[in-house]
């Protein structure tokens, strides 16, 4: 059975695209911790990161460097964490989550939440400062 990032990607379940190419998919995490937080994924559908074959997973890396940098100039912070997570779907994914403490990429603490058009306008934001991807 496909997971729900897969029937992301293939358009049954909407999302908040921040990017895309042939093979990887960036979208806002619906659940964020902080305003920009964006899951990357392969299309590729693999449960574990690092089950992923080698070309796919630094794709992956290469594909998320340009996001991360769109996020850090859409939202000012110290830094922008990478999390590798991966038991709530069984898709390969990464977390971006717009920091300026160890405490703001905490999973335990309460979820931040967004109307539909502000989900839009923070994914049109990163969108637009993305210089490039692979």
């Amino acid at each position: 059975m496909p997971s729900i990032f897969s029937k992301i990607i293939a358009g049954q379940i909407p999302c908040y695209k921040i990017a895309e190419n042939d093979q990887f998919f960036a979208f806002l995490d619906i659940a964020p911790l902080k305003k920009g937080h964006t899951l990357v994924i392969p299309k590729k559908e693999v449960a574990d990161l690092f089950n992923l074959d080698t070309q796919t997973y630094t794709g992956l890396m290469a594909f998320a460097k340009p996001i991360a940098e769109a996020i850090k100039k859409t939202f000012p912070c110290n830094r922008v964490s990478m999390q590798v997570i991966g038991l709530e779907v069984p898709h390969a994914h990464i977390h971006l989550i717009p920091i300026n403490s160890l405490n703001d990429c905490n999973f335990n603490n309460q979820k931040i939440t967004f109307t539909t058009q502000e989900f839009n306008d923070i994914a049109k934001q990163i969108s637009k400062n993305i210089i490039q991807t692979v």
